[in-house]
């Protein structure tokens, strides 16, 4: 059986309407916003380490900074202390 994917035609062609972009960089645009907010809590705390890491920040900074951000996610995660924090890191 084909899995069906759900349509975002509507949205591509309101976006290729309300602004410069072609129906195909429309189409990559929803595409990434909804990976963006298809990733999971352990995936945005890992992305968020490495990016934040190779910027130069040390751990201390970098787990507080991700605590903050968290609760500012489209779908709020419960509150992680930075001990859980760590553990999705580092195991």
């Amino acid at each position: 059986m084909l899995e069906r994917r759900p349509s975002h035609d509507d949205l591509i062609d309101h976006l290729v309407r309300s602004t410069a972009l072609q129906r195909g960089e429309a189409a990559r645009v929803v595409l990434d916003v909804l990976a963006y907010f298809d990733e999971s809590t352990e995936e945005f705390v890992r992305r968020r380490h490495r990016e934040l890491q190779s910027g130069g920040s040390v751990n201390a900074e970098i787990f507080e900074r991700i605590a903050a951000e968290l609760p500012h996610r489209a779908v709020a995660p419960p509150e992680l202390s930075l001990r859980q924090l760590r553990r999705i890191v580092y195991g």
